[in-house]
């Protein structure tokens, strides 16, 4: 009897040769580059260092695409960002030391907000591995150790043999659901030293697939069937995991009311009668969601800003669909369902019995009402026309990517993105620099489509450089820069707490001509002309900058209250 496992696919005779000669000068920046090109990797982003040279040499010898930054953070903001387009792994390739170091700001965004990096490092020579202090350039103790509480998994390589399959598992790894950044590093010499090893071809890194619990899905599917006043919070797992289709379906069957997080933005249509948008940072929100007797939450933990700064409190029964397991049940107690977004709406489509609400919608409408005319009554009319002077400016199906600024706080709560996969912020890990670079990754993977990036200027100073990369790849991005002369969100927060603000003051320099000196066309508007200013940048080929000069305020939250 043969069983499935018994067998083994044999190597035709060309296959046979090729492996018993494979082509002379290569090295273990080879294997590294025939690895990625075997995964499937068609774009890889990065910055080079000395002890990284061997992969960067072999990158002319492959056929994978080169997108090189100029700080290794920004590079990994680009990985992320196409990662997030594409539902792809990027790989980003770093040296060692401070260049791995550098990216590490980058590599919690992409933790945070789920996005599929392979990052590659070098290391120093292997003899430096294990701690000791031989006092070799860039080195570390433990390189490794800075990145264990960052990514989802770690891969030492100290041989050539083990580089392909070291890679294959970091691939796999960032793929299976809950996505995220990995780690690779190798050591310079295994890098630089030639190999007879056969080329890498085709490799096998199938993700594995988180699948639910039967019998829980059939509890959730009897708790939502027989709800009064069900509800849905729907976060990012939604839209790494393709379900906004699914999750329609389910919302539309239970006549359940769904409010988006920001990070799961487009997760569901903005103008659908069910849609609460996503206005989490309001207490009406918070009110109408602890009203429910069953809330179905998807994809999200249910932290800080999704529980507008923890001030919710479920009164009714919780159920959290959740590929990420330390995230279950981490705020409120609840059904917790460890599984990929997209297949538990898949079985919950599958079980659960339709409902009619038609009072619904109208308690959607009165909620988006109340939160309406809240934000009215503080007179910010100003902030309103730029947000929404953006939207017509932007056409439907391109992507935009947002900075820490006041209008990207706007733009969580009041944005239609128009679709899922379309906006992206840093908001999972808060750090500023990411809107620019970003977009530049998310050019890189789909050039067909203009790409937008929002920043103050206190933000847009983390990544200015990067208007270099924009020029020397071309890359369609329109780059809006909100000059308000200072850290504008900390000026408020420092103003409200203790009176007046310190150290959020900003000289900043001429951003037009700044961008015009690295051959990048700018353009200083107004609120009044900045439509028309931004749609002419964006219906524009290549890489441009629109800088607004204005001073944003913030609509007043609710949770201190």
């Amino acid at each position: 009897m043969t069983h499935d496992h018994d067998l083994v696919l044999r190597p035709s005779v060309a296959q046979t040769e090729a492996a018993l000669n494979p082509p002379p000068g290569r090295n273990g920046g080879d294997l590294v580059v025939e690895t990625l090109a075997g995964l499937g990797a068609t774009t890889v982003f990065g910055l080079p260092g000395q002890h990284a040279l061997g992969m960067f040499d072999a990158l002319r010898r492959s056929c994978l695409r080169y997108v090189g930054l100029r700080v290794e953070n920004n590079a990994g903001f680009a990985a992320d960002a196409y990662g997030r387009i594409t539902g792809e792994a990027a790989p980003l390739l770093l040296s060692t030391g401070p260049g791995a170091l550098t990216s590490l700001a980058a590599l919690q965004e992409a933790a945070a907000a789920s996005a599929p990096v392979l990052a590659i490092s070098s290391q120093v020579p292997s003899p430096g591995l294990g701690g000791g202090r031989h006092g070799y350039l860039h080195e570390l103790p433990d390189q490794q150790a800075s990145f264990r509480g960052v990514v989802k998994s770690v891969h030492t390589v100290r041989s050539h043999s083990q580089i392909p399959s070291a890679i294959a598992a970091a691939w796999e790894s960032a793929l299976t659901a809950p996505h995220g950044p990995v780690w690779v590093e190798i050591p310079q010499d295994v890098l630089l030293a030639e190999t007879r090893l056969p080329v890498v071809t085709a490799m096998d890194a199938t993700p594995q697939d988180v699948v639910p619990r039967p019998e829980l899905t059939a509890v959730a599917a009897h708790l939502l069937s027989s709800a009064q006043r069900p509800a849905i919070i729907a976060g990012g797992g939604v839209v790494r995991a393709d379900a906004s289709g699914k999750l329609r379906q389910l919302a539309e069957r239970l006549s359940a009311p769904v409010v988006t997080t920001f990070g799961g933005k487009g997760a569901f249509p903005w103008e659908h009668p069910l849609s609460l948008q996503s206005w989490l940072e309001d207490r009406h929100t918070t009110d109408f969601l602890e009203d429910a007797d069953v809330l179905l939450v998807v994809g999200s933990g249910l932290g800080e800003l999704s529980s507008n700064y923890h001030t919710f409190k479920p009164r009714g029964r919780v159920i959290q669909i959740e590929a990420d397991l330390g995230k279950l049940e981490s705020n409120h107690p609840a059904l917790g369902i460890h599984a990929d977004a997209r297949l538990a709406l898949q079985a919950l489509l599958e079980t659960v019995e339709e409902r009619t609400d038609p009072t619904a919608p109208e308690r959607v409408r009165a909620l988006l009402s109340r939160v309406s005319d809240r934000i009215a009554a503080q007179e910010l009319t100003l902030e309103q026309d730029v947000l929404a002077s953006v939207r017509r400016a932007l056409p439907s199906s391109a992507p935009s990517f947002w900075d820490m600024t006041i209008l990207a706080y706007w733009a969580w709560s009041a944005f239609d993105p128009r679709g899922a996969n379309t906006m992206h912020s840093a908001q999972g890990a808060g750090g500023l620099g990411y809107g620019f670079p970003a977009a530049l990754g998310a050019a890189a993977a789909d050039p067909d489509h203009p790409v937008l990036a929002v920043s103050g200027d206190g933000g847009a100073l983390y990544s200015i450089a990067e208007l270099a990369t924009a020029r020397q790849y071309d890359l369609n991005v329109t780059w809006l820069i909100v000059d308000d002369g200072g850290y504008g969100i900390l000026r408020e927060y420092m103003t409200d707490a203790f009176g007046e603000p310190t150290a959020t003051e900003l000289t900043r320099p001429d951003y037009v001509a700044l961008a015009e000196s690295f051959g990048v066309p700018g353009v200083r508007t107004t609120p009044e002309t900045l439509e028309e200013d931004l749609s002419k940048a964006l219906a524009s080929p290549g890489p441009s900058v629109v800088v607004l000069p204005a001073v944003l305020r913030m609509f007043a939250s609710t949770h201190l209250d």
